[in-house]
């Protein structure tokens, strides 16, 4: 894919994805662009499927949306708000842990620092960049396995895993797109693009994907 292809399926999914659900944290980021309540989601939405980090974030925000509040929940407290998402227990934990430190090093702020983001506690790359650009609007490439797969895909990069092919996107991708290529690709990912047997007849960009590794398509 080249530059131009780029940017011609870009504008075209910029058209399309707004019929198709977007990613939760994204949704969430656009009602209120608030980097703890991103953090948080995102925490929850790991190995959760986004209608349940959907109704967990509004369960435990209703009771909690900030360090200060968070912390004076006890854990049992906030593994009712955020079940039935994926590792609970553990994720309860975190957040305490996370809110606790927000506190007692950086004054309840979460920090708009990618460096600093990933030295807390179960804060990947991930995580860290979707709090910068969904957080803070600050243009940052959040690369999952959607955004890993599509792209490759796509033939825009050649790479072999998300931390690889983010760095690829870093030197390859307009800055313009930072922001936006995450949670359209998770929309087409989803949607129509999806890890095995993709709907390719129905993509509004086929025209532009080489299919690189797509054995079966329907």
């Amino acid at each position: 894919m080249t530059r131009k292809q780029l940017q011609a399926a870009m504008a075209i999914l910029r058209q399309q994805v707004p019929h198709w659900d977007v990613p939760v944290v994204s949704l969430m980021a656009q009602e209120q662009r608030e980097p703890y309540r991103v953090l948080i989601s995102t925490l929850l939405s790991l190995r959760t499927q986004d209608q349940t980090t959907a109704k967990a974030s509004l369960r435990l925000f209703a009771l909690a949306d900030t360090p200060q509040a968070m912390v004076k929940l006890d854990p049992q407290t906030i593994e009712q708000a955020i079940f039935p998402v994926g590792f609970y227990r553990n994720k309860a934990q975190q957040i305490l842990a996370l809110s606790q430190r927000l506190l007692d090093e950086f004054e309840g702020k979460v920090p708009d620092d990618i460096d600093i983001l990933t030295t807390f506690h179960g804060v990947g790359r991930k995580t860290a960049n979707l709090v910068l650009s969904e957080g803070y609007g600050i243009p940052a490439i959040c690369v999952d396995t959607h955004v890993h797969r599509i792209s490759n895909r796509w033939g825009y990069v050649k790479t072999k895993d998300p931390l690889a092919t983010e760095m690829a996107l870093r030197q390859k991708l307009p800055r313009e797109y930072w922001i936006e290529y995450n949670p359209t690709l998770v929309a087409l990912g989803q949607y129509v693009c999806k890890p095995t047997s993709p709907i390719c007849s129905q993509c509004p960009v086929a025209l532009f994907c080489k299919r690189v590794g797509v054995q079966r398509s329907r």
